[in-house]
């Protein structure tokens, strides 16, 4: 065996290792997974076609020697003679030519290539070798990745939502039509700050105003995610859509709300006012009599003086208490919320209540529960609601004999955790109308129906109910039931033992 000379490979068969026989270089093309044909430079004949190049058509480099394009290529314009005769001859003038090209099988199936035709410049002639691969699969999905494509685009731009992608320095990497659209410019590539109006950039789930520089602000449901898209599309993903409409109807109920419970605040003190003017007179009028009185008695004797004017002190003084309370009535006017028993709630009103039925002749009874009934309210909003009711069974008790019954006011647990107030009259019954509390119901002459309307809108906002029903044998029950808090004085605790 000879021995491989120093510094080169050994040699093969009689040549050194690295030189190849023309065999080789065929066998090495008939390796080949790519299809490959050789024409003619000038009649663009094939003269050889490789192994698979044979698989894929189905002939044998012999049959496919006398083959013309129009024999083995499929029937259409774009593959006629002349295109194909085109296509190699931009390879002969240009040195590489490339195109689609869809060739028919012996069995004539239709097979879509990529096709490269390149000048080579062999030793006896100058040919053209077409490579070709089989593209059809490739084709396929291509055209399912544009059609997925087109429609992505078409759903992110008709989307109502906006999605942004942010990185950790808040610069914007992505931005959706829809974004674009409701944030009145294209923020990609800027920083997001710009478009916060003054707000921090959003990271979690909020309301925020949105709008491009010197744009009109508007109202985003906004929500924040991590988000990693390949490599270069990773960070904070912001989807938002315009909730402009719903803020603004939220601030005119809220504005709504204030005008209703500033108009119940002050018709409750309306109503004291009226109750206490005519209370107010009686004792002043005792007072002056009494003054008048010692007046007059000046030369009879001291003490028939400090008789009249001891009487008349306590008349003034009946009549200040009477200011006084209406003052600490008025005086808690200011909405604040607070825990507080609803019979404490009563108590407070029963003053007011007692002095509007003696005006009627109109027996009041009182039967709260012995326990306390704690509710989260606005005492005064709630005891509004207290005088309300009553207010309106010692009206409607005033058109009967002051004999035939009396205004009666419970409290009571109820069966679901609610404490219950009910103002109990003997009068005509309950209302036949279902729509008693929307403002358009009163039994009065002169009544417009707006204090059971203001009931029904006050308890309602405290998370209570508000009900009629009849009185046994007559009359009607007007009641409401708040939810008690839990864990304060005399309430059950809830099951885990939290307040």
């Amino acid at each position: 065996m000879g021995t491989a000379p120093p510094g080169g490979p050994a040699p093969v068969g009689g040549r050194p290792a690295d030189t190849f026989s023309p065999d080789d270089f065929r066998e090495l093309t008939q390796a080949l997974r790519y299809c490959v044909l050789l024409h003619d430079a000038l009649t663009f004949d094939i003269l050889w076609a490789n192994r698979a190049a044979c698989e894929v058509l189905g002939w044998t480099v012999d049959e496919l020697r006398p083959l013309k394009a129009p024999d083995m290529s499929k029937n259409g314009l774009q593959y006629g003679r002349a295109f194909g005769h085109r296509w190699l001859g931009g390879a002969l003038k240009h040195g590489v030519s490339a195109t689609e090209w869809c060739y028919r099988s012996r069995t004539g199936k239709e097979i879509l290539t990529e096709a490269v035709a390149v000048r080579v410049e062999l030793a006896a002639r100058t040919v053209v070798m077409v490579q070709f691969r089989d593209i059809a699969d490739e084709k396929a999905v291509r055209r399912d990745l544009l059609r997925t494509e087109n429609r992505m685009r078409t759903l992110l731009g008709s989307l109502a939502e906006g999605i942004v992608v942010l990185d950790d320095s808040d610069r914007v990497l992505f931005a959706s039509e829809s974004a674009v659209r409701l944030l009145g410019g294209d923020p990609t590539g800027a920083g997001f700050a710009p478009y916060c109006c003054g707000d921090p950039v959003p990271g979690q789930e909020g309301r925020y105003r949105f709008a491009a520089p010197g744009g009109e602000p508007r109202w985003y449901a906004a929500t924040c995610q991590y988000t990693e898209i390949e490599s270069d599309l990773n960070g904070r993903m912001l989807l938002f859509y315009d909730i402009t409409d719903r803020v603004r109807a939220e601030e005119r109920h809220r504005r709504d709300t204030q005008h209703l419970d500033h108009l119940a605040r002050y018709n409750a003190m309306g109503d004291m006012a009226m109750a206490i003017a005519h209370e107010v007179s009686q004792p002043l009028a005792a007072a002056y009599n009494f003054v008048e009185g010692a007046r007059g008695r000046l030369n009879g004797g001291g003490e028939s003086v400090a008789w009249g004017l001891d009487n008349a002190v306590r008349q003034i003084e009946r009549a200040r208490r009477i200011l006084d309370s209406l003052r600490q009535y008025v005086g808690r006017l200011e909405q604040c919320e607070r825990v507080i028993d609803l019979n404490e709630i009563v108590r407070d009103c029963a003053y007011f209540i007692e002095l509007r039925a003696r005006q009627h002749r109109i027996p009041v009874e009182f039967d709260l529960d012995d326990a306390p009934l704690p509710v989260c309210c606005e005492n005064v909003l709630i005891g509004q609601v207290v005088m309300n009711l009553a207010f309106n069974a010692v009206e409607e008790m005033a058109r009967w004999p002051a004999e035939e019954g009396a205004v009666r006011i419970t409290t009571r647990r109820g069966t679901d955790g609610h404490a219950e107030l009910a103002v109990h009259d003997q009068g005509h019954g309950s209302p036949p109308d279902d729509r008693v509390f929307d403002g358009v119901f009163t039994s009065k002459a002169n009544g417009s129906g707006i204090g059971l309307a203001l009931s029904h809108r006050i308890v309602a906002r405290h998370g209570g109910r508000i009900d009629v029903r009849p009185n046994r044998p007559r009359g009607a029950v007007f009641s409401f039931a708040l939810p008690t808090v839990p864990g304060q004085a005399g309430e059950p605790a809830r099951p885990d033992g939290t307040a």
